[in-house]
């Protein structure tokens, strides 16, 4: 599996002939490391529909027929814009596709699309050929997030560190010790200045205090797990 960071939360996840797009912010997106017509993902997860999220999903997926998964109240909307290949989960929901599936869980954050519609954000758990990747989305630190290692064990978490909409840097620190992945990606930071962090130091205090693995990219910079 290769993991190559888009910018803000956008990963692309590849597995053989998989590949998946979470969070396509990257028209606008100050670090985006990709235009959105060079990308030809398979599937696209979202998190929730905040602009810098909902992002480029739309004209993606109209392009490509990638396969959306969005909470039920965003994909409503999303089959409203004409996109095709819409799966609906709320919470709790998995959605299986050929290589794996996608489950959403709870992540604490407000959400509201551009176009009004309102939602209840969402983490995402994915599995592709039995490796688990976290993706927390936008999210405060909150206890439950210690409930997903409970059914999966986490390979690599893709978490949020940038403060003022998430948690900061220093909450991260606890959400890695609750997660307990044995990779972590730091991400949604420096894309702007309220969300400016040391993502060097998150890396010191987890690996000090945790065995949990922290890999920083920069935008455009893979990681293989």
């Amino acid at each position: 599996m290769e993991i190559r960071f888009l910018g803000q939360s956008c990963f692309e996840i590849t597995q053989g002939s998989t590949r998946i797009l979470t969070d396509p912010f990257l028209t606008g997106n100050p670090k985006a490391a990709a235009d959105p017509a060079e990308l030809e993902p398979t599937h696209i997860f979202l998190t929730h529909g905040h602009a810098d999220h909902l992002g480029d999903t739309v004209d993606i997926a109209k392009r490509t027929g990638a396969h959306c998964v969005a909470i039920v109240e965003l994909a409503v909307e999303l089959m409203n814009d004409r996109v095709e290949n819409v799966s609906d989960p709320n919470l709790g929901g998995t959605i299986e596709f050929e290589d794996g599936w996608v489950r959403l869980v709870p992540a604490l954050h407000t959400a509201v699309s551009p176009k009004g519609t309102a939602h209840v954000a969402a983490g995402l758990v994915i599995c592709l050929d039995d490796t688990i990747v976290y993706h927390l989305g936008d999210t405060c630190l909150f206890s439950d997030l210690q409930l997903v290692r409970q059914r999966n064990s986490i390979d690599v978490a893709l978490m949020c560190i940038g403060g003022h909409y998430t948690m900061d840097r220093h909450d991260a620190v606890g959400a890695a010790a609750l997660v307990g992945a044995k990779q972590i990606i730091p991400c949604h930071y420096d894309t702007f200045p309220p969300i400016a962090a040391d993502a060097q130091a998150f890396k010191s205090e987890v690996e000090s205090s945790t065995d949990s693995r922290v890999t920083v990219l920069a935008p455009g910079d893979s990681h293989a797990v």
